[in-house]
């Protein structure tokens, strides 16, 4: 198996193209290639395949062989795999996702190389019932939620996955290893969540760290940096057009107020290609 080793500011995928349909053994492949130590490491294993409805369909399985419905670094990675390798020569292009459907992406295009991906992430979903939470309020804002004693409070939202988003003093050095996993799981969220812990440096700034369902901490996520700012709009800390700085980097993102869609720009990356 021919593989491409991609990341979008440092969460990082294995992305494999030219399979006409999903391996039956996908989520065992998932888990042994994404394995740090014993394979060849990454946050996702990423399939790009035919689509009936877009230009290319995109398939993730995450490091633990569960699959995500969408995610914004991985559609970025796809983007640019596409166009750098002949598969398109569109500018502008469609990729089907799991859980958000079919999303239009704008290439960013320098000396034939796509160097950064606007991504029309669609509509955030705010209804706590379909994000999905067990609570049943549109939207979820400042909800209760209880772990090991300690009470937080989150907002919902699903941008094709799902997130909670909660504010704290300072994202940049919260202990997200405790609290991460205690809440991906908690009984509020049925098909577990992606949590986001948030600081708001200025209307247009915030901090966040992440730890995503299924992968666990990671350097960046792209769907959960608009869930941010779609929370952080909501809670009127932010304005619509925002940047989220990540561990691995900057992601700009825009919530536009008249069409409700959700617009998220940033850079791909190529590492190395290899055979498996």
């Amino acid at each position: 198996m021919n593989f491409t080793k991609m990341h979008g500011l440092g969460n990082d995928f294995i992305v494999v193209a030219g399979e006409s349909k999903l391996p039956d053994d996908a989520a065992q492949l998932a888990e042994r290639l994404c394995n740090r130590f014993f394979g060849i490491g990454a946050d996702g294993l990423v399939y790009i395949l035919p689509s009936e409805q877009a230009d290319f369909h995109m398939r993730i399985i995450n490091s633990d062989g569960s699959e995500a419905e969408q995610c914004g670094n991985a559609i970025r990675c796809v983007a640019k795999y596409v166009f750098d390798n002949g598969l398109t020569d569109k500018e502008t292009l469609t990729i089907e996702t799991l859980g958000a459907g079919v999303q239009e992406v704008q290439l960013t295009v320098d000396n034939g190389k796509a160097s950064r991906v606007r991504v029309n992430m669609g509509q955030p979903i705010l209804e706590g019932l379909k994000v999905p939470t067990t609570i049943d309020a549109n939207p979820v804002i400042g909800q209760a939620i209880e772990v090991d004693g300690r009470e937080f409070k989150f907002t919902a939202v699903s941008m094709g996955n799902p997130h909670c988003v909660i504010y704290v003093d300072d994202a940049v050095n919260f202990d997200l290893a405790t609290w991460g996993p205690k809440l991906e799981v908690h009984p509020m969220f049925p098909r577990k969540i992606n949590v986001e812990f948030v600081t708001v440096r200025a209307k247009d700034r915030t901090d966040m760290r992440v730890w995503e369902r299924g992968a666990g901490p990671t350097l960046a996520c792209g769907t959960g940096a608009c869930a941010t700012v779609v929370a952080s709009v909501l809670n009127g800390l932010t304005d619509r057009t925002a940047t989220v700085s990540l561990k691995g980097g900057d992601l700009l993102i825009e919530w536009d107020e008249a069409t409700n869609y959700v617009f998220m720009t940033g850079p791909a990356e190529e590492v190395y290609r290899g055979t498996v």
